[in-house]
């Protein structure tokens, strides 16, 4: 059970990465996105996502644990709809639809 928590919290960090990984593109230079405290997080948070999903890894087979960290897809368009006012088109939730399919699949 710990197992898929830490999954599920390392997806939540991976796409919370992407997202400051985006705002520090709003700095507009490469010297500005050097310098953005935004690439640091965004960067952490990614490194700790990794480390989470290596720990995974030691607990369950990679065919299921692969497949599972599609959910990050989910956060992330949810985290684009919150904080980037990102619109969820019917294609989008289609898709949501199907990885959460998936993953309970895989999860059982």
């Amino acid at each position: 059970m710990y197992v898929y928590l830490m999954l599920i919290v390392g997806t939540i960090l991976g796409a919370f990465g992407g997202f400051f990984f985006k705002k520090c593109t709003n700095a507009g230079t490469i010297k500005g996105i050097i310098f953005s405290p935004f690439l640091y997080l965004g960067g952490m948070l990614y490194l700790v996502s990794a480390i989470l999903n290596i720990i995974v890894l030691r607990y369950l087979p990679y065919s299921v644990t692969l497949p599972l960290t599609s959910i990050t897809y989910i956060w992330s368009m949810i985290i684009s709809y919150l904080f980037l006012k990102e619109k969820i088109t019917k294609t989008k939730f289609v898709a949501i639809v199907f990885i959460l399919g998936g993953a309970v699949f895989l999860g059982l």
